[in-house]
């Protein structure tokens, strides 16, 4: 890190990172932030929601030596646990810079020009309201490749119903933006059960946004902490009923809050979510109607195919799953 990376200096953005359990991977994180080579200064943010594991030891362990760079905030109680979804909501009040830069606990960087890149776009653009880009997926111990988390198949702008619409997810960690845009939180994003969903919607109203298709992040999937790992303990059924219900009435909040200026654009959005909750509990008698068309082709051809091979074959597919599972 350069010498002029003071406490007394503004930086350019703010990196702003939420941890909870994330000891195995909270130094590949920080290790990733700490090797950025800009021409301007950032700090580093985390919230760390009183892990058990030993992660607030290990960001002690490297803010004692990049006092000027890492802000913590380690909680002794859990905040999530308290009902509070979107633990990003103490990060941003305090983010000096004036961008935000988003990676969770569990995710990383792999390119050391990652912000440059993106600082220097919206530098030159300031019409753009998000930067972001493609990212490598691995599974939780590393051990092999899932895939690319690859919303487009080129670099490109995106328009701001298509953020609002869109088939795909955009990496969290990919993320960076104006932090004006997050200086007031409305209430379709203070009560969301997920926070990167409504970031998104506002910054569609900020503007446009802009994809550039290079893998410079890393998302890690099979994580024990993450909400997709918290969501399938118990009642799966019920807590992705609940989760349609939570996501439709944030989109409703959403329009009301912008006058319907992308009133289709969030109705359709909350339709995906819907179809996508029926994927997931295999109902597939949803799945397959004619109204959601749409969004089955969307699927990739792997999803597509076992659910053909499901409704097809439930005995051979049900056997050959427990094969597998024994196998692991």
């Amino acid at each position: 890190m350069d010498d002029y990376r003071m406490e007394n200096v503004r930086p350019t953005v703010s990196i702003c990172c939420i941890t909870y359990n994330h000891a195995p991977y909270i130094r590949s994180a920080l290790d990733g932030f700490l090797m950025q080579k800009t021409d301007f200064t950032y700090e580093i943010l985390i919230h760390d929601d009183a892990s058990t594991d030993g992660t607030a030891d290990i960001i002690r362990e490297y803010t004692a030596r990049y006092p000027d760079i890492i802000k913590p905030i380690l909680r002794e109680e859990n905040q999530y646990s308290k009902g509070i979804s979107n633990i990003s909501i103490f990060n941003f009040p305090r983010a000096r810079g004036e961008y935000i830069a988003m990676c969770e606990g569990d995710d990383y960087w792999t390119d050391p020009h990652k912000l440059q890149k993106q600082v220097d776009y919206l530098r030159a653009n300031p019409d753009c309201s998000l930067c972001f880009h493609s990212s490598r997926i691995i599974s939780v111990d590393g051990s092999r490749a899932e895939g690319m988390m690859r919303p487009y198949r080129e670099s490109r702008k995106v328009e701001p119903e298509a953020i609002v619409d869109k088939s795909t997810g955009y990496p969290t960690a990919s993320l960076v933006f104006p932090a004006r845009i997050v200086k007031t939180l409305p209430d379709y994003y203070l009560h969301c059960p997920v926070g990167d969903i409504p970031m998104q919607l506002m910054m569609a109203c900020a503007g446009y946004a802009y994809y550039m298709d290079e893998p410079m992040c890393v998302y890690r999937v099979g994580v024990a902490s993450s909400w997709t790992s918290l969501m399938k303990q118990g009642d799966y059924e019920n807590k992705q009923k609940r989760y349609y219900e939570q996501m439709k009435e944030m989109y409703e909040t959403f329009d009301r809050s912008t006058f319907g200026r992308f009133h289709n654009e969030a109705m359709s959005a909350a339709k995906r979510i819907y179809f996508l909750t029926q994927v997931n509990t295999k109902h597939y008698d949803q799945v397959r109607k004619k109204e959601y068309r749409r969004y089955y082709r969307e699927l990739s051809l792997r999803t597509r195919f076992f659910i053909r091979f499901e409704i097809m074959a439930p005995g051979l597919y049900r056997l050959l799953q427990r094969m597998v599972r024994g196998s692991n």
